[in-house]
């Protein structure tokens, strides 16, 4: 049986990648009529549809989501085979497509880029800002940095990493505590506003240990949840609540009085800063020189730093 033409699956993807046909075909220095033909002929020798058409809009079939994701292997297939030739070495080129969570990004990896985008002048960066749990696979990018977020049992595809770590206050405003009193122990945060993080696919839990002593979950009341972790800091500012936030967010405020710290005896979880990307036997120059920076600037910072792939 004759081998697949490899330039149809490079034209589905960027079909796919684009959402249209006209664009999918510029991408690939083709027409709309071409790019739509090579579609065809591998929907054909494939004997499954891959993309839903409508007037307006392509979407992927079942079919076609699984041959787009492997079709993702081979492009990292390719990747590797150029990596070890050229060494890893090699000058990092490209684009590199982030997903980072919102404080964190802008307080610690936006000022690194200007570093990396200087030392390499043939990179370009794309960033998403969201503490939302993008999906690497599915959106394109080539890594992902998440706080305690690590890769699931079921997500074989993907790597994850501790690169640092970051101690969590458990923290209030003063006139928040002026006004409803400040908790003397675990149990008392029954009767407090707790600012707990929640988005569509996780939420936040607190737990808290005393010295020696066995890991306690806290039975705090969330009347306000929310899903970015900036959010909770301004709510706490605002006098909303009590909040539990990682001390790169909230150092300053510690400091000036505009939060108090509480329960200060009780250890908490750390704030774990965790790197995905696809499991792939070499990484791209590009991801491996940036984990670097970042895992380079966060032990000069003093921040512990876990083993690196």
């Amino acid at each position: 049986m004759p081998r697949t033409n490899l330039n149809d699956i490079m034209i589905f993807m960027a079909v796919v990648d684009a959402g249209s046909f006209i664009a999918g075909g510029q991408a690939m220095g083709l027409s709309r009529s071409a790019a739509g033909k090579a579609v065809i002929r591998l929907e054909d020798r494939l004997g499954a549809r891959l993309l839903n058409r409508t007037t307006r809009t392509l979407s992927l079939t079942d079919e076609g989501r699984m041959f787009y994701e492997r079709g993702l292997q081979i492009l990292a297939s390719v990747d590797e085979a150029e990596a070890s030739v050229a060494g890893q070495n090699s000058t990092p080129r490209g684009v590199l497509r982030l997903t980072v969570p919102d404080a964190f990004g802008r307080l610690v990896v936006l000022p690194l880029l200007e570093k990396y985008l200087r030392a390499w002048p043939d990179i370009q960066v794309e960033v998403s800002f969201t503490d939302r749990l993008a999906d690497i696979v599915e959106e394109g990018f080539d890594l992902a940095i998440r706080i305690g977020a690590t890769a699931t049992a079921s997500d074989i595809r993907l790597v994850s990493h501790v690169i640092a770590t970051y101690k969590a206050r458990l923290c209030a405003s003063p006139s928040y505590l002026a006004e409803r009193g400040e908790p003397g122990d675990i149990d008392d945060l029954a009767a407090h506003d707790c600012l707990i993080f929640a988005g569509r696919n996780q939420r936040q839990g607190w737990r808290f240990r005393g010295e020696g002593g066995p890991w306690v979950k806290a039975q705090g009341r969330s009347r306000l949840r929310l899903d970015s972790a900036e959010a909770i800091r301004d709510a706490a500012l605002a006098g909303l609540g009590i909040a539990l936030l990682p001390d790169f967010l909230v150092a300053d405020d510690l400091v000036t009085g505009r939060l108090r710290q509480i329960l200060t005896d009780l250890e908490t979880d750390d704030a774990k800063i965790v790197t995905l990307y696809l499991d792939k036997r070499l990484l791209e120059p590009r991801v491996r020189r940036f984990v670097d920076l970042i895992v380079e600037e966060l032990g000069r910072r003093g921040q512990s730093t876990g083993p690196r792939r």
